[in-house]
């Protein structure tokens, strides 16, 4: 897996300070993607240990909250392994932030049904996921935390115990369901 930029103090994908990482890679190529430059799986820089030790280092400091994965495309089935790796230690060394994940896919369609493989321990850390494309006819700026009227915020732990999508609530940052 390649990634193409890691943001260690965003504000604009998820509440609060969010160290966010755009994986390199993504099938969807959206018209009017903000980032095509990361639909190439080949972009930007090999992520390795030391990327993941880097990403823990700026996830430490006591304000940033979480953890935010963009791309690209973070569900791609080529993409899975590096990003399940990260998500396992993030959430060994630091259970208290919170993981927020954007997809193009649809978490009941694509994400749930095996499709894009098996999601299952992935999703077991994640704690909000955006999905759905970017759908450059529906774009809304004024949209909290995502780009188009389509895409949905969903709680994920709730949608899973529910077994229907719970979506997401508390958008004061605190996030009802959280673990």
């Amino acid at each position: 897996m390649n990634y193409a930029t890691i943001k260690n103090c965003d504000i604009a994908n998820g509440p609060g300070v969010r160290v966010s990482l755009f994986v390199s890679g993504c099938t969807h190529h959206c018209p009017g993607c903000f980032n095509q430059v990361a639909w190439d799986f080949d972009y930007g820089q090999p992520f390795t240990q030391e990327t993941i030790n880097a990403i823990l280092k700026m996830l430490r400091p006591s304000y940033v909250r979480g953890l935010t994965l963009l791309g690209g495309e973070p569900f791609e089935p080529q993409n899975q392994a590096g990003v399940v790796e990260l998500l396992r230690q993030v959430k060994r060394e630091l259970p208290g932030k919170t993981v927020w994940a954007y997809s193009g896919y649809l978490f009941d369609r694509d994400i749930l049904s095996g499709r894009l493989g098996d999601t299952r321990e992935y999703l077991s850390y994640v704690d909000v996921l955006v999905d759905g494309p970017f759908i450059e006819e529906k774009k809304n700026l004024s949209l909290r935390f995502r780009g188009s009227e389509n895409q949905r915020i969903i709680d994920v732990p709730a949608s899973l115990a529910a077994g229907t999508i719970i979506p997401w609530q508390d958008w004061q940052g605190e996030g009802k369901g959280m673990k």
